[in-house]
């Protein structure tokens, strides 16, 4: 079978199909003169694939109490749960995939028939040593960070944490240009005020406790506005922002996405921890509401500071944090740890002139109305 760099989105699959230097069309994806790989003539993509399809068990060899609701077929699975395959259908991948692992098909058919599921999902004694959350429980960790220890608490493997930290790091060289909103008069807010506050003003943050500065920045204009939440008719400072010196920063919007094909990653060990790092995601953009309580903020606050309390040849590895905007679709902001890294060399005033409210029910109440007797 024939299949190109374009039928993946995976880099370290593109990288192999890309070295064997082949160019052609591919008849899956119709693209044209592209980097192509024949399933047929090499083994490279079977080695990968092996490894990966060996965490995963058919239903007919599960146990009893392996709950089937946790099972799937393993075309459904490679594409809603792994970032590999770019836009294909169910059928594509199970033609792919049986393609590349044509002998694992040969002498294992049930693994790619059957509804399959990962057995270390319900082994207690393995969560007990890979699980990144100790008690395998998001909420226990919450809860513990909230009442019963904030700064030490053994909820979490950081170890294990740091470990996934290192394969999504995101490199920007000096000169990058990044932006900061804020709620100002028509006469705007002069450049030098247009950077992180003060200690005695710095507030609870996502990525900052109260008294903590941290410099919070978005890739464009229009995601800090969002960020912002300015009212209709009100007026907006927008400060450029330019990176004075090269840094690392740990790109949070991919830590659900990173490749099971990177060299050194345990496969079975990061797909049982992906329900958790899908959650350190989602709380990372997590929309807070005025109602909202500042302790709604620690737990990623107690990642960020382990994020920021990583050491390597007596420096800071990582610079700061990066993670998806929810109020601005496709936007992402940054947050740096120290905000003298960036400086603010221009800044332009906005007036808004309308916001776009939508809305969907939570519930419904009525009054119970007592007619009068006659």
């Amino acid at each position: 079978m024939i299949i190109c760099e374009r039928c993946f989105c995976d880099t370290e699959v593109i990288s192999v199909i890309q070295n064997k230097a082949e160019i052609g069309d591919c008849p899956l994806c119709k693209s044209k003169n592209v980097h192509i790989y024949d399933t047929d003539k090499y083994e490279d993509l079977s080695m990968m694939f092996d490894e990966l399809l060996s965490i995963y068990t058919p239903i007919s060899s599960l146990p009893d109490s392996y709950p089937k609701a946790d099972t799937c077929m393993l075309k459904s699975e490679l594409i809603h749960n792994w970032n590999i395959f770019n836009k294909k259908s169910e059928a594509d991948v199970y033609n792919i995939i049986t393609a590349i692992c044509k002998e694992k098909y040969e002498y294992n058919a049930e693994l790619f028939d059957q509804p399959v599921g990962i057995q270390e999902l319900y082994d207690q004694e393995y969560l007990s040593k890979h699980s990144l959350l100790t008690t395998n429980s998001w909420d226990d960790f919450v809860g513990a960070l909230k009442t019963k220890n904030r700064f030490h608490t053994h909820y979490v493997d950081l170890k294990l944490l740091e470990r996934f930290c290192s394969y999504i790091r995101k490199p920007y060289k000096a000169g990058e240009v990044f932006y900061r909103c804020r709620i100002s008069t028509e006469e705007g807010i002069p450049i030098e005020e247009m950077g992180a506050p003060p200690i005695d003003k710095t507030t609870d943050g996502r990525a900052n406790a109260r008294g903590i500065r941290c410099l919070y920045l978005g890739d464009t204009a229009e995601t800090t506005i969002y960020e912002a939440r300015a009212g209709a008719y009100d007026y907006v400072t927008v400060g450029k922002f330019r990176l004075k010196e090269d840094i690392i920063v740990v790109d949070l919007k991919k830590i659900n996405q990173i490749s099971p094909f990177i060299e050194g990653l345990d496969c079975l060990e990061y797909a049982i921890n992906k329900e958790h790092l899908n959650k350190i995601n989602d709380e990372m953009g997590k929309i807070m509401r005025r109602s909202d309580s500042a302790l709604d903020y620690v737990p990623t606050q107690y990642i960020t500071d382990f994020v920021k309390s990583i050491i390597h040849d007596d420096k800071a590895e990582y610079a700061g944090i990066e993670y998806k905007s929810v109020m601005h679709s496709g936007g992402y902001n940054l947050a740096l740890f120290d905000p003298d890294l960036f400086e603010c060399i221009g800044t332009e005033v906005y007036g808004i002139d309308t916001i776009d409210y939508r809305k969907h029910v939570i519930s419904v109440s009525y009054t119970h109305l007592t007619l009068p007797t006659t």
